[in-house]
């Protein structure tokens, strides 16, 4: 049996996109890397879809903490607050205002 090491570094996958100059201005911001911007879009998409979590996201986009996945998330109009947590949060008030009257 033959042990190979572990790489140290993760393997990265290139991707080429070839894009018609008369796109590109619709798809990348003025002034923005188009490798980046293309990359945020398509982890965005992911994360909104479920087929990537916060940590993964984190891992993508080489943040630091989860604050700026928070923040990248919101840019994009993502926001993990369901219907759920609302009714969560709005218990607590209730619960509070009983409390201090």
């Amino acid at each position: 049996m033959v042990f190979r090491p572990l790489p140290c570094y993760p393997v990265f996958m290139q991707v080429k996109v070839e894009i018609p100059d008369q796109f590109v201005e619709h798809l990348v911001p003025a002034g923005r890397d188009a490798a980046r911007s293309l990359l945020e879009e398509s982890v965005a998409g992911a994360y909104r879809d479920g087929r990537l979590t916060a940590e993964q996201v984190r891992q993508l986009l080489g943040f630091g903490t989860h604050m700026q996945v928070d923040a990248f998330l919101q840019q994009h109009q993502i926001y993990d607050y369901s219907a759920e947590d609302l009714d969560k949060d709005m218990a607590t008030l209730d619960r509070l205002a009983t409390k201090s009257r």
